[in-house]
């Protein structure tokens, strides 16, 4: 398993650093956002798998000619208190790092899950007490301000999209609708499933490129496809119109997202924690925009399925070296 763990650090590597770069740059991903959605979940997957597959590959090499039979040499030691002589230094400070490593993984997600499902109930009794529902929709719920607001709040069946009298009052009826279908197509594609995700990630490896990285691109990818499921039925200009007056109720940012009167109606803002969709990041803004003044043709099927045989390969290459005996040895 030698040249295995090597090939897994190299990819790991990769992977962290020069590939979501180079994809953060490529201007392909506004073509095709759920095709650049999958390879930003690949490359998670796959770097994750790889850094932690290194670390094991190689603090078993010694008592496993692949990753199944040196666990299973590794928990007979264990559990027959057998002796570790045949794992040095090394070994076992590899086989301990990616023990911690996994933990420390897993831990990070279910606290980034915990909080943001508290978020959301804090959020959710703040809706109850200062929001009234729509009759533009039985998701819907309206705020009394005056600032433009549209976002939604996910959680199964009491997920809600949530507007502001502001921005009803300042939409025509076409964008509103536009609006309207936007927010609920990050509903029904469990969008903020993938936000969990890559915000976990984030927390967990603050310090790797691909952890910021891959959030923003997802944060504006998520966007992009929203506004595909709206184009359906509105027209660009329509789209267009309401994405600028949302934005222009949100550029005070999360860390003050609108002028209320309640403090703590501060928080039912599209930056709140727990919320999904708004208009995003000026960035992210002015992306949807570009995308929507000048329309690119979608990538050509065969682009599409080479990116998808890159994502398939991304994740079968390291588990097959985990598994499969002697590949590269």
């Amino acid at each position: 398993m030698f040249w295995t763990s090597y090939f897994l650090a190299v990819l790991a590597i990769a992977l962290a650093w020069p590939v979501p770069v180079l994809l953060s740059r490529a201007k392909w991903p506004a073509r095709s956002p759920f095709t650049a959605m999958l390879l930003w979940q690949a490359i998670a997957l796959a770097g994750g798998l790889s850094m932690i597959g290194a670390m094991l590959v190689y603090g078993l090499e010694p008592i496993g000619s692949n990753l199944l039979s040196g666990l299973g040499a590794l928990a007979g030691m264990v559990l027959r208190d057998a002796p570790t002589t045949a794992l040095g230094f090394w070994h076992i400070f590899a086989l301990s790092a990616a023990a911690l490593l996994t933990a420390h993984l897993i831990f990070t997600l279910l606290l980034t899950y915990y909080r943001i499902q508290r978020q959301r109930r804090r959020h959710r009794e703040l809706l109850a007490l200062l929001a009234s529902p729509s009759a533009d929709g039985p998701r819907t719920m309206v705020l009394n301000v005056d600032s433009p607001v549209a976002y939604c709040l996910p959680g199964g069946a009491r997920s809600v999209t949530v507007l502001s009298d502001g921005l009803m009052a300042a939409l025509e009826p076409d964008e509103l609708r536009a609006v309207l279908i936007h927010e609920n197509a990050h509903l029904d594609q469990r969008h903020h499933l993938l936000l969990w995700a890559f915000a976990a990630w984030r927390q967990a490896l603050p310090w790797l490129p691909t952890t910021r990285l891959a959030q923003d691109a997802v944060n504006s990818l998520i966007e992009m496809l929203a506004d595909d499921v709206a184009l359906k039925t509105e027209s660009r200009q329509t789209l267009i119109k309401a994405i600028a007056i949302v934005a222009s109720g949100t550029r005070s940012g999360p860390e003050s997202p609108l002028t209320f009167n309640d403090s703590d109606a501060a928080e039912l803002a599209p930056g709140a924690p727990g919320a999904t969709g708004g208009s995003g990041s000026v960035r992210t803004t002015a992306s949807r925009v570009s995308r929507l003044l000048s329309p690119q043709p979608p990538l050509p099927d065969a682009v599409r399925a080479g990116v998808l045989a890159v994502c398939g390969l991304l994740l079968a290459v390291p588990t097959a070296l985990l598994i499969v005996p002697g590949l590269l040895d």
